[in-house]
């Protein structure tokens, strides 16, 4: 069975800057070894409009499409409804969480993919879509 991962921005800056967490664990390795895994089995990467956004931030539409390159062949493009941008601005003033962190889970919640995250966040959005470390599943 094909299964769907929706990694969350901080994820794929992990990986791509191999950046390291606060005792040093190696977050880009935990993020390379779980693409590597989602790749080698075929299964499916999320990639929305709202994932692009928050991507432009911090790198060129050149780096980002580098980032993608090497899972062009298992990468479905999502984009993003008013109806789930909607729920996610209610939810975010119902929970005070930010309204891009409820929107990725809504997303992950539609799509039935697992979500891929640090963001302390998500726990508040648990009941909508449940969140993963990269470590939890590789």
């Amino acid at each position: 069975m094909v299964e769907k991962y929706y990694i969350d921005t901080s994820i794929w800056m992990d990986l791509y800057e191999n950046r390291k967490g606060f005792r040093n664990e190696p977050l880009g390795d935990y993020a390379l070894k779980l693409l590597s895994m989602i790749k080698s089995k075929d299964n499916k990467l999320i990639v929305t409009d709202l994932l692009i956004r928050e991507l432009e931030m911090n790198y060129s539409i050149a780096e980002i499409n580098g980032m993608f390159k090497p899972f062009e062949k298992i990468k479905e493009k999502i984009m993003t409804t008013e109806k789930q941008f909607d729920e996610a601005k209610k939810i975010a003033l119902e929970r005070n969480v930010p309204k891009g962190d409820a929107l990725h889970a809504i997303i992950s919640r539609d799509q039935k993919s697992i979500l891929i995250t640090r963001d302390k966040h998500f726990k508040q959005l648990e009941d909508i879509s449940k969140s993963y470390k990269p470590e939890e599943l590789i």
